[in-house]
């Protein structure tokens, strides 16, 4: 044993102990340590030696091998700390305090202003690598920024997002000092429906997220108790959005915005994005009755300027994503708020009344999980008919693809695909001999990673190909060269997916419990293939696999989805607008008759609470498991009924969560086909 690694030794200590043989861990310790002089982590071995000597009651033995581990390592600081706690417990509490102070002497000064300016200066550095997509070492320098002061919600947030976005898998990678929890507690929302297909979660999340961040304003703008009454003259509906632009929710809203009624409705675009100008932006510009930029603008001003144009129907389009101006809503400059298409969850706050969806995102028993009230259109997310598809036809070499070959391909970003996924991609790889998998282009770093987890799991580096970034006509026009488009699971694709349906590529998809995995299921619906959602992971494989060996099936596919393109409910923009304001209509006449939805957000942090402490101990999250945790709290500190879990009805059946936990997936029929106007 003494020729052990030291991986091995701190193994076999460890087991000897749990096994109650303490003697035998503080003997494999000294014989390792006897026989290993020039090892160079003796110093860790040594330490860990007399940490055991000590839990059994040799304080002495360990006080001189504590010593002889300082004069070996002077600048390996663990042992002062507890050479000066074993010193204490001994009576010698003179030679505890000398020990501590010579440890404090070894470091640099150490004070508040100091730690402050130093998280200050990690942070933006941060921020600034991965700008300038230095992945690596933007990671790096946030985690020693953690490990400092774990308590640092965005440098959490960020952290982990970049871990996602690098598929650095377990992404929740505790280390000494930083656990789990202390991660968990402060992930973002869009990062947790990413990782965690937990509809619980979701909404605690995003209420600690608003509490936390967002907080609560210094002036809101009043219940608008005038404007309660039957409206003769238009309704002013305001979009705010950072994304107004080349960007995936510009692209969606830019047709919708102008085929509104302008005879019924004035439309206001509030924007809080980059300051670049594109085609997109100046298209949406001049579609709308007014454009004002509120970038620069605090959120009191922003927010009393909406309040002053009278804005009766504010849309959030960003929801919890980047550059968002949440904390405008927070101020309530309009008396209607609504949470639409931006982001596929709950903003869980109280100033968002309601929630446009459709019955495949939110199920009528998964509406206890989302705070705003849910309204329905027939398809949840707007398409453009008009986006301009390159008439050039993309060469496969052009795109790093080979020439012979299935194409299998999921252009989402990296952030998108998680362990068990990936796993799963590669099974459907070795099932289908020749094809290929063609991902989104990322760092060198990432791809490196993703072709070494293919190469242990038995699939060729090569059969993963990346697609270059390109512009977006050119994007579209580049899906042609796929067969099957593989869904990301359990944040789905979204638009990347209505991009590939439009060119004709299908679309695979698998919906679980919440918005962000069902979204896909959605569009594929209402683009009339509903026989490629399918329930579960196994079924899924089993699917690409039947497919990706049966291309003439794929190619039916193909045809369904040209044939049926200006027919279907997915690309029927007309119907979502004339759907859009008819909800509009809804939402005016609940407040005029004073019935507008008051969001419940009772006993949302006990339900994150749970969540998190799930989520860390990789526990269940059914409805079963959720129920007893809160019967468990209720003991303790006795919690209001509320219309979720806690609802005084405990058994499983009762509530929405154990009905969606059941396996339930979009309904099988298509949509009716509807032509377009």
């Amino acid at each position: 044993m003494t020729q052990i690694s030291i991986v091995e030794l701190f193994k076999a200590a460890e087991s000897l102990e749990k096994g109650g043989d303490g003697a035998g861990a503080v003997n494999l310790y000294k014989n390792w340590v006897a026989f290993n002089a020039d090892n160079p982590h003796l110093h860790a071995a040594m330490f860990n030696y007399a940490v055991v000597m000590a839990r059994h009651g040799d304080s002495a033995g360990a006080i001189n091998v504590m010593r002889d581990c300082i004069r070996l390592k002077p600048d390996f600081l663990p042992p002062y700390i507890n050479l000066g706690r074993l010193l204490e417990d001994c009576g010698q509490a003179g030679s505890a305090i000398s020990q501590w102070l010579e440890l404090s002497k070894k470091l640099p000064e150490v004070t508040g202003e100091n730690i402050r300016h130093k998280l200050m200066a990690q942070q933006q550095a941060g921020r600034v690598l991965e700008g300038n997509h230095l992945d690596v070492p933007a990671e790096d320098v946030l985690r020693q920024s953690i490990d400092i002061k774990p308590d640092q919600p965005e440098v959490v947030q960020h952290w982990i997002a970049l871990r996602q976005k690098q598929c650095k898998w377990p992404v929740m990678e505790a280390w000494e000092g930083v656990t789990t929890r202390d991660l968990l507690k402060h992930i973002s929302p869009l990062s947790t429906s990413v990782m965690y297909d937990d509809a619980v979660m979701q909404l605690g999340r995003a209420y600690s997220y608003a509490k936390t961040l967002v907080k609560r304003p210094p002036q809101s703008f009043g219940k608008f108790e005038d404007r309660m009454q039957p409206r003769a003259e238009k309704l002013r509906i305001g979009y705010v959005s950072s994304d107004l632009r080349e960007h995936a929710v510009g692209f969606g809203m830019s047709e919708a915005l102008e085929l509104h009624d302008r005879e019924r409705y004035e439309i206001h675009a509030f924007y809080c994005g980059i300051a670049h100008d594109d085609a997109t932006k100046q298209r949406i510009k001049n579609s709308v009755d007014s454009w004002t930029n509120i970038t620069g603008m605090s959120d009191d001003d922003a927010a009393a300027l909406i309040h002053a144009a009278k804005i009766d129907i504010l849309i959030d389009l960003n929801g919890y994503t980047r550059d968002a101006r949440t904390a405008v809503f927070a101020r309530r400059p309009a008396p209607v708020q609504v949470n639409w298409y931006g982001f596929p969850g709950s903003m869980a706050t109280p100033y968002h009344h309601y929630l446009i969806a459709d019955e495949v995102t939110i199920p009528r028993e998964s509406e206890a999980y989302f705070t705003e009230k849910v309204l329905r259109i027939p398809v949840y997310q707007p398409n453009d008919r008009k986006r301009k598809i390159s008439a050039e036809m993309p060469k496969r070499a052009d795109e790093n693809l080979p020439e012979q070959g299935f194409v299998f391909c999921c252009l989402n970003g990296t952030q998108k695909i998680t362990e068990p996924l990936f796993t799963a991609w590669m099974e459907i790889l070795r099932n289908v001999p020749g094809s290929v998998l063609w991902l989104l282009d990322s760092v060198a770093e990432t791809h490196a990673r993703l072709k070494a987890i293919a190469t242990k799991l038995g699939v060729d580096e090569n059969r993963l190909c990346f697609a270059p970034k390109r512009p977006n006509p050119l994007h579209l026009a580049r899906y042609q060269l796929a067969d099957l488009f593989l869904d990301t699971f359990p944040y789905g694709a979204h638009t990347t997916s209505s991009d590939a349906m439009w060119v004709g590529t299908p679309v695979l998809t698998m919906p679980g419990q919440s918005f962000a995995s069902r979204v896909c299921a959605s569009l594929v619906r209402a683009a009339g293939t509903p026989e490629l959602i399918v329930p579960d992971l196994a079924t899924y494989i089993a699917t690409a696999t039947r497919l990706g060996l049966n291309p003439s099936e794929v190619q039916d596919f193909k045809v369904r989805l040209r044939a049926s393109r200006d027919l279907c409910v997915l690309f029927d923009t007309n119907l979502l607008v004339s759907s859009l304001e008819s909800l509009y209509d809804q939402m005016w006449e609940d407040f005029a008759s004073g019935n507008l939805p008051q969001p419940d957000l009772r006993n949302l942090d006990i339900y994150e609470d749970i969540a998190l402490a799930h989520q860390a101990q990789s526990g269940p999250v059914d409805a079963p498991s959720y129920q007893a945790a809160l019967a468990a709290w209720n003991d303790f500190y006795p919690l209001q009924l509320d219309s979720r879990l806690w609802t005084g009805e405990t058994t499983p059946d009762s509530n929405p969560l154990a009905s969606a936990a059941k396996g339930d997936s979009a309904p099988a029929a298509p949509l009716e086909q509807r032509r377009v106007a």
